[in-house]
């Protein structure tokens, strides 16, 4: 009899607690479409609202912020972009899609007695916006283009009479990845104020300016209309000196050159040229018959800068092709003048 007492005790508990599990699945299942509180979406709070709710409560409240757009400074200058100028619009279906989620996380039981006790789920959500990546990417490729400039390296354009030196410019570019996700940062922060600064980095010149000195520390110029050779020291002119350049037929080359042999009381070797009629190819060691005194400095070809005693010569074209010093100025030019030292025939 006692056994039987139990058994129907039993059941009926079994009975009520069903009772009771059912009734709270019921009640979890008409909240399906309802957010649990303490849930806030781009700092919005939507906890107990409804999904259609929350979906105009989220619009009214963070729509129009986001059609303010994003305002772009640098130095000075600014750019509007507008929201619709990158179709930006609220992920307001994805927020609240979120929303239910974290509100249906756990068991039915776990939910339907959170609800029913006023618990809060405590949940912070971001806030969401979609947008055209390309148009953004266009839109931050027309600031670039306003803003770049390219790096411009140093350079020499020598003349005759000049070296023509173009100082360095470092150039200037957008850091574009980086302004991208600033602009999106702004869109998404519900409390930031929509203006960005234009992140850019300086582009480096390959020759600075101080580099082009340093490699061209010294430079010879030779102005064959007016008989000059002009020594340059880091860019300036250092020495100028009346020269004598090749005749007509056996003009010096011009071009540009660079000190290839130096030699102190060179030996003339003598092109196997017509002009040098019986004495073509020979070798002519340093003396009265050797029409190269003092110093060498050769530069292409079989011609270079030597001394002369023929100092007639000198103001005129009637050399070889080679450049004419007198003694003394060849003396004094010769230690200035490493190997390698660029020169310019003009």
């Amino acid at each position: 009899m006692k056994k039987r007492v139990f058994t129907i005790g039993s059941v009926a508990v079994v009975l009520v607690l069903a009772a009771g599990a059912g009734g709270l699945y019921a009640y979890d299942s008409s909240r399906s479409n309802v957010i649990a509180q303490g849930i806030t979406a781009g700092g919005v709070d939507v906890g107990g609202l409804s999904a259609e709710r929350a979906r105009d409560v989220l619009q009214r409240s963070l729509g129009p912020k986001l059609g303010q757009g994003v305002v772009l400074r640098w130095r000075g200058r600014y750019w509007t972009l507008p929201a619709a100028a990158i179709d930006a619009k609220l992920g307001v279906d994805r927020m609240v899609r979120e929303a239910l989620q974290r509100s249906h996380e756990g068991s039915f039981l776990g939910r339907a007695m959170r609800d029913l006790r006023g618990e809060k789920v405590r949940a912070v959500l971001p806030l969401r916006v979609a947008n055209s990546r390309q148009k953004l990417h266009g839109f931050i490729g027309v600031i670039a283009n306003e803003i770049g400039r390219p790096a411009v390296s140093a350079t020499i354009n020598p003349t005759g009479v000049s070296l023509n030196v173009t100082p360095s410019h470092p150039g200037i570019a957008v850091q574009k990845r980086i302004l991208a996700a600033r602009i999106l940062r702004q869109l998404r922060d519900p409390t930031s104020s929509h203006v960005a600064v234009i992140p850019t980095r300086t582009l480096r010149p390959h020759v600075s300016s101080a580099r082009l000195a340093y490699e061209n520390q010294t430079f010879i110029t030779i102005d064959r209309a007016h008989f000059r050779l002009r020594l340059w020291k880091n860019l300036r002119v250092a020495h100028t000196y009346t020269i004598a350049v090749g005749r007509q037929g056996l003009e010096t080359p011009a071009g540009t050159y660079e000190i290839n042999d130096r030699q102190v009381n060179p030996s003339w070797h003598v092109p196997d040229s017509a002009w040098a009629g019986a004495l073509a190819g020979r070798v002519i060691p340093p003396g009265p018959q050797d029409p190269i005194k003092a110093r060498w400095l050769g530069f292409y070809n079989g011609a270079g800068i030597h001394g002369t005693d023929e100092l007639s010569s000198l103001g005129t074209a009637a050399s070889h092709g080679c450049i004419r010093m007198s003694i003394p100025d060849v003396l004094q030019l010769f230690p200035l003048v490493p190997l390698h030292t660029p020169i310019y025939v003009g």
